[in-house]
């Protein structure tokens, strides 16, 4: 299998710290004040260190900093981070994608300057939705002011590269509020927009409100139209839906993600991230002190589990068809050895017949009519492979 002996050309490193935890946030992360911040970054590079010494990078064409929200680190801090970053991966692909997460209100120019000079090519901002009181009703502490400010500045700094995240399906959220945002943020210019539907995850605000009857959900029918909207207004502008969220302009697309998307490997580092190196995917240890600790004694691994042949390939239907352009035949042989309709020919069959597939000249991909209905799709591989053993 080609993921035990690839070695990554993707990096994830993870900042968990934020200036306060948004209601609908499970991610790992911890509110900024009293945190030890560069006894976190002095055990990042010591887990880079290891992971570099153990499986020795080559060139790398992508690196995404998550969090959290990696720009709360001051200036000093983000250039003490990026020199090390640069200093255990060395061999960046001269076109390489170097993606920082980022909030509004938390990049002032000096900052932007120190990550523009320490590698950072591409910044994808946090703004969610362009309408105030929404914004406050989900836990932001930015509103549509500084979104404005900080794209100034990052253009100021030099970044051409940006993208911004929008949520829909939030609380109160109206087909006529999510329009007016969509044209706010069309009015930016950006080469790329990503848009997500609110989860509501366990361990948030936001699920103990719904199990209290007090989260104001819209109804299905409405989310589904919001969805609609989305895609007909980016579309609309010129923007290419390549993932079932994402849409850009030719070029523009998230190339860390396609690393995802398309079940390739990637080093993941940070307090709480997965990694998938040859052919183990791992999670870290989540806790900022206790990510600290385990560094000094070894690699910060909370869990390790090999992913057999066999989910590697329900994995890669699973991701693949997130993407537009669908699962390429000639990928999967190249991974496995085999065709994908040797492995799940019913299941590619029965959808479709319910329209829910459709064949590319390359492979198969979900239709217009799939696209909402993606998660039950991709539910359908799991186990397939497993039970074919």
């Amino acid at each position: 299998m080609l993921q035990r002996t690839q070695t990554p050309k993707a990096v994830y490193i993870h900042i968990p710290f934020c200036t306060n935890k948004c209601h609908y946030c499970d991610f790992n992360s911890y509110v900024l004040k009293g945190q030890p911040v560069m006894d976190y970054l002095d055990a990042l590079e010591r887990e880079m260190e290891q992971t570099a010494a153990q499986v020795p990078p080559g060139e790398i064409e992508t690196v995404f900093v998550g969090g959290g929200t990696p720009t709360v680190l001051l200036p000093d801090q983000m250039e003490s981070f990026l020199s090390r970053v640069r200093a255990y991966f060395p061999n960046l692909a001269p076109n390489a994608e170097f993606t920082m997460e980022a909030n509004p209100g938390t990049t002032d120019l000096e900052k932007l300057q120190a990550m523009k000079a320490g590698g950072v090519n591409r910044i994808s901002f946090g703004v969610q939705s362009f309408n105030n009181a929404l914004l406050e009703g989900i836990g932001r502490i930015h509103n549509t002011d500084d979104v404005y400010r900080s794209l100034e500045n990052a253009r100021a700094a030099g970044f051409t590269n940006m993208s911004i995240d929008l949520m829909f399906g939030l609380p109160k959220q109206t087909i006529q509020i999510m329009k007016d945002t969509l044209r706010e943020a069309l009015a930016l210019n950006l080469p790329h927009y990503s848009i997500y539907s609110l989860k509501v995850e366990e361990n948030t605000l936001f699920h103990t409100l719904y199990q209290r009857g007090q989260l104001p959900l819209p109804e299905e029918d409405e989310e589904v139209g919001m969805f609609e909207l989305i895609m007909d207004t980016l579309r609309g502008a010129g923007y290419g839906q390549y993932e079932i969220s994402n849409f850009a302009r030719p070029g523009f697309e998230s190339r860390h993600n396609m690393m995802y998307w398309r079940n390739q490997s990637y080093y993941g580092l940070g307090a709480g991230a997965h990694g998938y190196v040859h052919g183990l995917r791992h999670v870290n240890i989540k806790g900022v002190q206790p990510y600290i600790d385990a560094t000094r004694s070894g690699l910060p691994i909370l869990e390790k589990n090999e992913v057999d042949r066999e989910e590697a390939m329900e994995d890669f239907m699973m991701v693949g068809l997130r993407m537009r352009r669908g699962v390429r035949r000639a990928d999967f042989m190249e991974q496995f050895g085999c065709e994908p309709e040797s492995v799940f020919g019913a299941v590619i069959d029965k959808f479709l017949r319910l329209e829910l597939l459709e064949r590319t000249e390359e492979g198969y991909k979900l239709s217009d009519r799939g696209l909402p209905l993606g998660n039950e799709v991709f539910g359908e591989f799991l186990g397939v492979a497993e039970a074919k053993k």
